[in-house]
């Protein structure tokens, strides 16, 4: 398989990225994607406006392949849009246009994907309701779509069906897009968001929306960002998340029901590794790779086997060995260490892709998926990843594309592990040693990554 050369960084100690997460899952308005580990991309779920790429515009309950699109290695979903970044740093785009979130210069949909109109250079993608957002190399960062509210964040309320630049923001690490906003994370740790603000989505005190970025008030250390369709959450690197905007389902944690345009604490959840935000609903994976859900649960997105929202994080029930999440309006999905793919919530139009149009309060397998791709969480250099993390000293590596040397040290420097490595997934023993934080390395000719990853 060709290489699919990414942009490198090293991930610190501290759990910062200086580059943002990959994002192999996706979940929109009743559909779904999936990148696949041959890095051509499955839809499945609702289709009216084209959404699944295919070429129709019929629901399908069972994944379908995405027409033409090789090389992809992110995807994201609007409201009825999707998005793909490829390997040569391009996005593609498909399905709804009416307000131009494909960003191909016209408002006309699109079953099949068209390339987003000279835009090169791209790390990361979102989608919001109706508008797109992108990361660039320079770290600045690229918005088109609906702009009513000032999503696009470059000084006006005028869509646009072509990228525009996202006025004076720079050294921008991760991005997110709800419906009619945007945030980003800044490699400093803080975080800014633009647009639409009724319910606080912005973060800054007020219920004044902005087209251009605002900080988001006293916010440090973040790792992370998520945004669902009307609250935005964040990771610090303490493991805790936080949360703003709309609240009448809970979807903020913090054990009410009320909005707030500040951030609050998530309750009770302090080992955080990863988060997802849904219409009403949030995730989160921790630390011993299970998932906890709050919020909404009329159409069973929290996963717990109960219809009853819950404003505090609870079990996604028998979900373990999990790397990945995300949300869309009503449903949930995941992806397991094993490459399976596992859904849960509403399935009117087939979202959870289990053959079947019934919703599920438990999680239920994905059928006929290829593959799923499996990457860093910490967007990688190369396609390596150790999980589980934390673990008992024992633990595998994930490898795509390259083979190299792997070598773990402590934090002190120390060496404890050196080897080649060829296989696609390879056990490693560290049970001998101390319980703590241990630096996995990862050689190929010129290329490094670095993880962390921790011993109980």
């Amino acid at each position: 398989m060709k290489k699919i050369i990414y942009i490198l960084a090293l991930l610190a100690i501290s759990g910062l990225s200086n580059i943002t997460t990959a994002q192999p899952i996706a979940g929109g308005r009743a559909f779904s994607l999936a990148v696949c580990d041959n890095y051509t991309v499955k839809a499945w779920g609702s289709n009216a406006f084209g959404q699944l790429g295919d070429g129709t515009h019929t629901d399908s309950n069972v994944p379908v392949s995405v027409n033409s699109l090789t090389g992809i290695t992110a995807v994201a979903c609007g409201d009825r849009h999707s998005l793909a970044l490829k390997n040569d740093h391009t996005v593609w785009a498909w399905g709804d246009n009416s307000n131009g979130a494909l960003g191909n210069g016209t408002n006309t949909n699109s079953d099949v994907p068209v390339p987003v109109n000279t835009l090169t250079g791209i790390i990361a993608i979102a989608g919001g309701r109706y508008h797109s957002v992108a990361l660039k190399n320079d770290s600045t960062v690229w918005a088109w779509g609906f702009n009513g509210e000032g999503a696009l964040g470059n000084g006006t309320n005028t869509n646009s069906n072509f990228p525009v630049p996202v006025s004076f923001l720079t050294g921008v690490i991760a991005i997110g897009a709800g419906t009619n906003f945007s945030v980003a994370l800044k490699k400093d740790g803080t975080v800014w968001a633009w647009g639409y603000n009724t319910d606080g989505e912005l973060g800054n005190g007020t219920n004044t929306g902005s087209n251009v970025p605002v900080p988001v008030s006293s916010l440090t250390g973040i790792t992370a960002i998520a945004a669902g369709y009307f609250h935005t959450l964040a990771l610090k690197n303490d493991h805790k998340v936080w949360a703003w905007g709309y609240n009448g389902n809970g979807q903020l944690g913090n054990a009410t029901f009320n909005n707030s345009n500040v951030p609050v604490v998530v309750s009770s959840l302090a080992s955080a590794i990863k988060i997802a935000g849904g219409r009403q609903h949030s995730l989160a994976i921790i630390t011993d790779s299970t998932v906890l859900a709050w919020g909404g649960n009329t159409s069973g997105q929290l996963g717990n086997g109960g219809s009853v929202a819950s404003n505090v994080p609870v079990q996604v029930s028998f979900l373990t060995g999990i790397t990945d999440i995300a949300a869309g309006e009503q449903h949930s999905l995941s992806r397991k260490n094993d490459a399976t793919a596992w859904t849960w919530g509403s399935n009117t139009n087939g979202e959870l892709g289990n053959g079947a149009n019934i919703n599920s309060n438990v999680p239920v397998q994905v059928i006929e998926l290829c593959g799923v791709l499996i990457v860093n969480e910490i967007a990688p250099l190369l396609s390596f990843s150790a999980y589980p993390n934390p673990c008992n000293g024992h633990f595998n590596v994930a490898l795509s594309g390259d083979n190299g040397n792997i070598e773990i040290y402590t934090v002190l420097g120390k060496k404890v592990y050196q080897s080649e490595i060829k296989y696609r997934r390879t056990e490693i023993d560290l049970s001998g040693q101390p319980k703590g934080i241990y630096l996995v390395k990862f050689f190929s000719g010129q290329k490094m990554q670095t993880e962390k990853i921790v011993i109980q």
